[in-house]
């Protein structure tokens, strides 16, 4: 196979030197011996079938020539239709392959729609039936949706030397090139709404289903990676790009959500279903808002119809739940204004500190906080909230205070309030969420006591604020916000502390901001004091960058040069300023 395959490559590529030379040479008898012919089973492995020992090896370096690039888009076409040749009529053992499953999914991106739709029909067989088992393995649910995932390419044919053919027969071409791919995609939906229930609850397949989602609402977000174990998902939501899709797609969409509302117990008992439904919100909300509406008001309906104590709401049980928690905080990230009013209203009042307290229910009392900052609703909330501060703290549910305090900017209403209940809060420790909840203070109309408790810190522990990973972002907030005069206050007690600040990693950059927004008399200050440690500055991996960035050469030997430029500076900053204002 091997033999055959780099003999084919050399007389299509001119008799080019091959990359991987006597690969399978006096190795072919050792692979054959641990892992058999193609189709073998493995021991241990439930009688599944797995790609042969010599397959591997092939897939092992073509995945290796891929690392190394290609010299044109012609060499490429060529490798990836060869390496497709040895694909085709294995693809599901490919797939499911550790070492194919990779290859093939940095393939598939570099092969044409209509190739990626070939592959997928493989996959999924005559009718489709095949595409859950592949779905469902480890290594083939993501070859199946890296495969899904080039729809959003699908157009590019049309792109393509348009001049080769008639009009009428590059439409055709392009319905034909097109049609492979997007008919497997709505092949493997069709499979996944008849299979709902397994697909969505599986810890694999729900992935598939959720891909499918971003690709039949035309947007996609970074392809899925293989956590480690022991590593958590990011809580950050992914940037997702909008692609052009067939208009069969915006029917399908409708058709997979009403096969998943038909499945909306398993959002509130399934933590891996509930993924699921929280991905088909955030793609309505983004490319369908009118369904995604719809859909929030029936899930909000099905939560607060389930039976409960008499007197108490349903919704409170489910905030207390792993899965259902999740899938709540996406409804209110999501929701109008109306249904959050509906939802305190007739759901939560009088319950939001109990629930503030809880530990997974605080995380969506996160989520209404934030969600009603531009609505008159979180004035009522905040009043609510505030009566519990101290036992929340005690709690240490430090992210509801936070976002309390940021509500509280961004709204501009309840400041004074705020403050006022944090006075009696001694914050001991520089930590995260201390951080975040100085920095939303900081944001504040009125931050002079803030600013007095900043100034009674002496010059080492502001150096020890400014290089740490939590207390840089809250001194460069407090000292680039201030006015000149509540800035030159602050950097008279940094003074002696410039040259350390500038040669640790945090602290340079919390010097470089503060330089960024700081008078020219002020920057002539700092100037003065790092230029006599010239050779320590210059020869510091963090503090040399400052060197540069501040001209502190024209300032030592070209005085008054260096005071033009700082000055032009300064007027092009207030200008925009100005005009910003």
């Amino acid at each position: 196979m091997l033999a055959k395959t780099e003999e084919r490559k050399q007389q299509k590529a001119g008799g080019k030197k091959r990359k991987h030379p006597g690969e399978d040479g006096g190795r072919r008898e050792e692979r054959k011996r641990k892992g058999g012919e193609e189709g073998n089973t493995g021991q241990g492995d439930g009688g599944k079938k797995r790609l042969d020992a010599l397959s591997v090896g092939y897939f092992r370096r073509v995945g290796e020539r891929l690392s190394e690039g290609f010299e044109d888009s012609e060499e490429r076409e060529m490798f990836v239709e060869n390496v497709l040749t040895e694909v085709k009529g294995k693809a599901t053992l490919v797939a499911m392959d550790r070492t194919g499953s990779i290859t093939l999914q940095r393939l598939l991106p570099l092969s044409s729609p209509d190739q990626v739709g070939e592959v997928l029909a493989e996959l999924g067989g005559e009718s489709g039936s095949e595409f859950k088992a592949v779905c469902c393995d480890r290594c083939g649910g993501h070859v199946v949706e890296s495969g899904v995932r080039q729809i959003s390419r699908w157009t590019e044919s049309s792109q393509k030397d348009p001049s080769a053919a008639t009009e009428e027969e590059g439409e055709e071409e392009e319905e034909e090139s097109c049609g492979t791919l997007e008919a497997q995609v709505l092949s493997l939906s069709q499979i996944v709404r008849d299979n709902c229930t397994e697909f969505i609850k599986h810890a694999h397949g729900s992935h598939v289903v959720r891909t499918l989602l971003h690709v039949l609402g035309g947007c996609l977000g970074p392809p899925r990676t293989e956590a480690r174990p022991g590593t958590k998902e990011r809580n950050t939501a992914p940037q997702l790009t909008d692609f052009e899709i067939p208009n069969s797609f915006w029917y399908e969409l409708k058709n997979l959500t009403e096969t998943l509302m038909d499945n909306i117990n398993l959002s509130v008992t399934d933590a891996v279903a509930s993924a699921v439904f929280q991905t088909m919100l955030t793609v309505c909300n983004r490319k369908r808002p009118k369904l995604c509406k719809q859909l929030l008001k029936r899930i909000m309906e099905y939560l607060t119809s389930r039976n409960a104590a008499p007197g108490v709401s349903p919704l409170l049980v489910f905030l207390k739940d792993q899965a259902s928690s999740h899938l709540i905080e996406t409804i209110i990230q999501l929701s109008p204004k109306s249904l959050l009013r509906d939802l305190y209203k007739n759901h939560l009042k009088g319950q939001l500190v109990d629930l503030a307290l809880h530990p997974i229910a605080n995380f969506p009392i996160q989520r209404l906080t934030a969600a009603s900052a531009k609505y008159k609703l979180f004035l009522r909330l905040f009043d609510e909230l505030v009566q519990g501060v101290e036992a929340i703290l005690a709690a240490g549910h430090m992210g509801v205070i936070v976002q309390l305090a940021e509500s509280c900017a961004e709204s501009e209403e309840k400041q004074n309030e705020m403050v006022q209940c944090l006075l009696c809060v001694p914050l001991t420790s520089i930590c995260y969420h201390g951080s975040r909840l100085v920095q939303a203070l900081a944001k504040f109309k009125e931050r002079s006591l803030l600013l007095s408790s900043l100034r009674t810190l002496t010059p080492a522990d502001l150096l020890t604020l400014a290089s740490d990973p939590a207390g840089s972002h809250v001194l460069q907030a407090l000292i680039t916000t201030s006015s000149d005069k509540g800035r030159g206050k602050i950097l008279k007690r940094l003074e002696g502390q410039y040259v350390q600040m500038a040669c640790s990693r945090l602290g340079s950059r919390v010097l470089e901001a503060v330089w960024n927004s700081a008078s020219v008399s002020q920057r002539q200050s700092i100037a003065q004091e790092l230029v006599p440690s010239e050779s320590q500055l210059r020869s510091d991996q963090f503090a040399r960058h400052v060197w540069a960035k501040f001209a502190l050469t024209h300032f030592a030997h070209r005085r008054a040069h260096w005071q033009e430029i700082q000055t032009g500076e300064s007027k092009k900053r207030k200008l925009f300023s100005d005009i910003l204002e």
